[in-house]
């Protein structure tokens, strides 16, 4: 029988249940993640001897925790910052053709897994050069219900290219639609 891996062994955080992170941590992610998202570059950059799905693989694991964590604080700034503005992004709901077409959709997930009283976790992810591949849950810190869960597959060249394909199966137990005062606290879309 294989042995069952962490997912999170060689990562520098982990986000596979509440609880594991600390406060320090979460704040180097975040400023972390600003620079990464800063890093993005106006034209894809090409897969060669100079860029290499070694080094995006690399950096796709450097990226993960930070992207935990901008979902974790409802940093809805950051989230549209990993995208590109020629994003493909297939669910259930799309598919959608660069960043504006999902905004209005996307902010109401961002504020409904992010809202006070619950905790995003993601049990399972997966790297291969551009792709990572990811399973989610959000759970009510007291009752302890699902309330959404998710299996996500990002396209993303690395730090330079950011996220140009996402494909994602979503499923919200709980609400659909984000209220107003959900919304108000996510950061700036």
């Amino acid at each position: 029988m294989k042995q069952r891996v962490n997912y999170y062994k060689d990562l520098s955080a982990d986000y596979s249940k509440p609880g594991l992170v600390s406060d320090d941590m979460k704040a180097k992610l975040i400023d972390l993640a600003i620079k990464i998202v800063g890093m993005k570059e106006l034209v894809l950059p090409v897969v060669d001897s100079s860029y290499t799905l070694e080094q995006i693989e690399k950096e796709n694991k450097e990226w993960w925790p930070t992207h935990c964590e901008a979902l974790r604080q409802g940093r809805g700034d950051i989230l549209t910052g990993e995208y590109r503005d020629d994003l493909v992004y297939f669910c259930q709901d799309g598919p959608y053709y660069g960043i504006s077409e999902q905004k209005e959709r996307e902010k109401h997930w961002w504020a409904l897994i992010a809202q006070p009283g619950v905790t995003m976790t993601w049990p399972i992810v997966m790297f291969w050069g551009e792709f990572v591949h990811f399973e989610w849950a959000c759970m009510d810190n007291e009752t302890n219900e699902t309330i959404a869960k998710g299996s996500v597959c990002w396209v993303r060249k690395g730090h330079r290219g950011a996220c140009y394909f996402k494909s994602e199966q979503l499923t919200f137990y709980r609400d659909v639609f984000a209220s107003s005062e959900l919304l108000d606290k996510l950061a700036k879309v």
